[in-house]
Formats: structure tokens, C-alpha cells, sequence
């Protein structure tokens, strides 16, 4: 199974705010193990934007704190799992998290 997986960081952590991110950090899977990990800067964020974005990024899994309810329907639309309410932790982690099914999500951390 080959997946690739977008969180928005900032200091290459989880922010709790997805269109507000410094970079995203962009994790592909392989077999269920991370076999590259990269950091990337986002364009300038307007409405819209970051889905398009990481849609031709070929991401498929979206673990975020928080996002707008517009970001979350573009993903939708997209065939492209959204994952929200989660607290914190590296790229990586949260990733492992999700492959070993203990991914913890809760509310949306994000109000607009």
C-alpha cells in the first residue's frame, strides 16, 4: 500500500491550524512503513487554495488540528480523508499513529 500524507506544521510540528501552517509536511508510506518525509512551503493561503495545493500533491490522508468547513468539503470532493482534532506531535508520529489505528482525533480545533 503506498499512501502520502499532508500535516500542516509550524517548527516541523503539528499546528492546530490548518491555513495558517508554515510548512506542510508531506509523508509518503509505503507497506505501512514512512519512507520520506519533506517539508514544504504552501502558497500564499487564500480560500480554496491549500486543497488544490495537496490535491496535486497527490496526498491522499489529511491529519489537522483544525479547518474551515470549505477546505474540508475541497478535500471531500477530492477523495481525500480529513483527520481533525488532533493535539499534537511530529509528522512522522502521527502518521505511525495512523497506521497502527490510534490516532487520536477529537473536535475541530479550527472555529471558522
Amino acid at each position: 500500500m503506498k499512501k502520502k500524507f499532508a500535516i500542516p506544521t509550524l517548527n516541523e510540528k503539528l499546528t492546530a491550524h490548518f491555513g495558517h501552517c508554515e510548512k506542510f509536511a508531506i509523508v509518503d508510506v509505503e507497506d505501512d512503513k514512512v519512507v520520506n518525509e519533506a517539508f514544504i512551503v504552501p502558497p500564499v493561503h487564500e480560500p480554496g487554495v491549500y486543497p488544490k495545493f495537496l490535491a496535486d500533491q497527490g496526498v491522499h490522508v489529511i491529519i489537522a488540528g483544525g479547518m474551515g468547513q470549505k477546505a474540508q468539503d475541497l478535500f471531500a470532493m477530492n477523495n481525500i480523508e480529513v483527520h481533525m482534532g488532533v493535539q499534537d506531535g511530529s509528522p512522522s508520529e502521527l502518521v505511525m499513529s495512523y497506521l497502527s489505528n490510534e490516532l487520536q482525533t477529537g473536535q475541530n480545533l479550527c472555529d471558522h
